[in-house]
């Protein structure tokens, strides 16, 4: 109970404190409530007592006590009360307007702290020159009248100015903050995808070394230094937003070379790679559509299975396009096929947005993927 006391107590003591200030102000004759506007008189008690709860929240959270927040609003009231009591004049009164500008920043310096602290020198700035015109428009010109006629729209309206500013600001950095949470979101899903590459692969492999190891086979060795090269690219170069495309083409011919090196059975695999091989892509794209061909392809054929696959560059529409095709026979749990297609649908949305074409085609036991990064 005391927690939730802790919590809302600001929203107890704003319109508290509030409807004390209006009251007071009404009693020294600074303002008039009018009696039959009752709409009126509501909204704008509503309005004030937010802010002034909101101000008294962020403040209380920040390690404020409630003493210091009595303090301040006596303090107000006393130069209010001084202000109303020795000034003949209200209306226009200098100290009165200089005042309310204080207190609407003091409120909004509390709920939107971090906004006033980068942002301290342009208000200072605005507000400060509005003041400066303010006085000697109010004080030096001559007489009250010569202001009434000549100055007074200009020296209040300046006072108004800086309000759109700063919340055209405001929308700016909000803006900003969306753009940032949005890209550490997108990071994250990818970083996500990213560990969710199937890694039965690297299994399969250290088993099938395990039996070279056994049999003392001269293969052994070269298993596992593409073995090590492969775990190596995928690790680190994986990290990476963008790799070289001669990389990625060399990381797709060590997973085929040991593809070949584990099955027993022949299988026709065609490789067609690009001549030019400058352009940087995105890592461990071409990989999933690869790794299907063999789950999903020659492991369901007994004989004739075959994978074609080949990466082409455009230089000068500044394309890389990749192509594989391989047959198949149809077979229970081929939903496990659409996790690894899904998951490089989601990884090309958030790499190459807008910037990508992928066709899937399956008909007649061939299954064939094309994708273009532009």
């Amino acid at each position: 109970m005391i927690k939730d006391w802790t919590k809302y107590q600001a929203f107890v003591i704003g319109p508290a404190i509030t409807y004390a200030m209006i009251l007071f102000m009404e009693y020294i004759d600074l303002i008039r409530v009018p009696s039959g506007a009752w709409i009126s008189n509501t909204l704008g008690f509503l309005f004030y007592a937010l802010f002034i709860s909101l101000a008294i929240h962020k403040y209380l959270a920040k390690g404020g006590s409630l003493i210091r927040v009595g303090a301040g609003f006596g303090i107000l009231a006393i130069v209010i009360f001084s202000i109303g009591y020795f000034t003949s004049n209200i209306q226009d009164n200098p100290l009165m307007i200089l005042l309310m500008i204080s207190f609407w920043l003091v409120l909004f310096y509390f709920i939107l702290p971090e906004f006033f602290q980068k942002y301290r020198w342009l208000i200072v700035g605005l507000y400060g020159g509005s003041a400066l015109f303010f006085l000697y428009a109010r004080l030096f010109t001559g007489s009250f009248e010569l202001y009434e006629s000549t100055y007074k729209v200009w020296a209040l309206s300046l006072f108004l100015l800086p309000i759109p500013i700063l919340i055209s600001l405001w929308f700016y950095e909000q803006w900003k903050w969306f753009r940032t949470l949005k890209a550490e979101k997108a990071k994250a899903e990818l970083a996500l995808l990213r560990s969710q590459i199937n890694p039965h692969f690297f299994f399969n492999t250290l088993n099938n070394l395990y039996s070279l190891v056994v049999h003392q086979s001269d293969k052994a060795p070269e298993v596992v230094l593409k073995l090590s090269d492969m775990m190596r690219y995928t690790i680190y170069e994986g990290k990476k937003d963008m790799v070289p495309l001669n990389e990625e083409v060399e990381y797709l011919q060590r997973y085929i070379d040991l593809h070949k090196i584990r099955y027993q059975k022949e299988v026709d695999i065609r490789f067609e790679k690009p001549e030019d091989s400058d352009a940087d892509i995105a890592p461990l794209l071409f990989i999933v559509p690869l790794e299907n061909s063999f789950k999903h392809g020659v492991e369901s054929m007994r004989e004739g299975a075959y994978i074609h696959l080949s990466v082409k560059t455009d230089a000068r529409e500044g394309k890389v396009v990749f192509e594989i095709s391989n047959n198949f026979e149809e077979q229970e749990g081929e939903a496990e096929k659409g996790i690894g297609l899904q998951n490089l649908k989601q990884r090309l949305e958030l790499l190459y947005p807008d910037r990508h074409k992928l066709d899937i085609l399956k008909e007649e036991g061939v299954f064939t993927i094309i994708l273009e990064l532009c």
